[in-house]
């Protein structure tokens, strides 16, 4: 109710006031005791831990992890927050995010602008959370892409005491060459190297952290059989499929159509469906998958889970449906 009325007055501002405006009101309405949604529990256990439900925050919505205890007040049931990296970077120039309206989509190139690893660590440990935390890392722009495993390596380690799992992205159009990860040599040292640090870790903590890599949907059948054979050769905890395209089908001639930068909201639905349905064949129920892309009702969410989806994200349909669609979500989704 409030968000309906509050939508107009956000979508007359330019959309990156819009999201700061939003998250600004939000903290404030948490801390008043406002802006708290009742969810149904539907607990499901995914990569050893227990979710209270299966719907979560899309990275990307609070990159800083400056939110976490406000967007939990909406009744997620669990946060992924990010895409951090190693130094703080302010990402690439304005304007850099556009609403597709008449398509219930968004472009984006914001290309990882945040504060910085160490600071989103001071933010989580002053956070009353006690909730599914994931955080999403990333590489910063400026690091040469065949060394982008340091910079993960960096945010690994910084957070591994601070989330549940931790997120690799390398599925992002917006940081050059960083969808080069995906395929190849590339591909195989990442993954072949984090999850060595990763196990090095549990073992120096004594606590075990699931490692999850995102992927985009604009993967050829080749592409999802070679990267669904690296995951399952070392181990990987579990699969986001997806991030944003590069495609424009469904949004041909519209305004802010020809911009550059990754596209989300309901045009993706059916190609991140479509790339989650080939995972869950490629990798036979042996990884779990959270679905994530274009889903706006809960009768989409029950698609992603139709089509192999242990967990759902959302993030740009909260933008044009409110959090209501939280709700709508866990109660469309079949326990399992």
């Amino acid at each position: 109710m409030l968000y309906s009325l509050a939508r107009p007055l956000l979508f007359s501002l330019a959309p990156e006031r819009a999201h700061e405006l939003t998250l600004s009101l939000l903290k404030s309405a948490h801390r008043m005791g406002m802006m708290r949604q009742s969810i149904a529990s539907k607990p499901v256990t995914c990569m050893g831990i227990q979710f209270p439900n299966p719907v979560g925050l899309a990275a990307g919505l609070d990159k800083n992890g400056a939110y976490i205890d406000a967007l939990a007040g909406l009744g997620f049931g669990f946060i992924e927050i990010g895409t951090i990296t190693p130094r703080p970077q302010v990402g690439n120039p304005h304007p850099r995010l556009f609403r597709l309206v008449e398509a219930k989509a968004i472009i984006n190139r914001m290309g990882f602008n945040n504060d910085g690893v160490d600071q989103l660590v001071e933010n989580v440990k002053a956070s009353k959370f006690k909730g599914i935390l994931g955080i999403n890392i990333g590489k910063n722009a400026d690091t040469p892409v065949e060394n982008a495993v340091d910079d993960y390596l960096i945010c690994l380690e910084k957070v591994y005491n601070y989330a549940s799992y931790v997120t690799v992205n390398i599925s992002s159009p917006n940081t050059k060459n960083l969808r080069s990860l995906q395929s190849g040599d590339a591909l195989t040292e990442l993954l072949e190297t984090l999850r060595k640090r990763q196990l090095e870790l549990a073992e120096e903590h004594q606590h075990y952290v699931p490692l999850v890599l995102k992927v985009a949907p604009d993967l050829t059948a080749e592409d999802i059989e070679f990267i669904a054979k690296q995951l399952l050769q070392f181990k990987i905890d579990g699969l986001i499929v997806t991030n944003t395209t590069l495609s424009r089908e469904g949004v041909e001639n519209l305004k802010y159509a020809d911009e550059a930068g990754g596209l989300s909201g309901a045009p993706v639905f059916e190609k991140s469906t479509a790339c989650l349905a080939a995972f869950s064949k490629a990798l036979d129920g042996q990884i779990p998958l959270i679905g994530v892309g274009g889903i706006l009702s809960g009768e989409q969410a029950l698609a992603k889970q139709n089509a192999g989806a242990n967990l759902v994200q959302i993030y740009s349909g909260l933008i044009y449906t409110g959090p209501t669609l939280i709700k709508d979500c866990v109660d469309a989704l079949k326990p399992l």
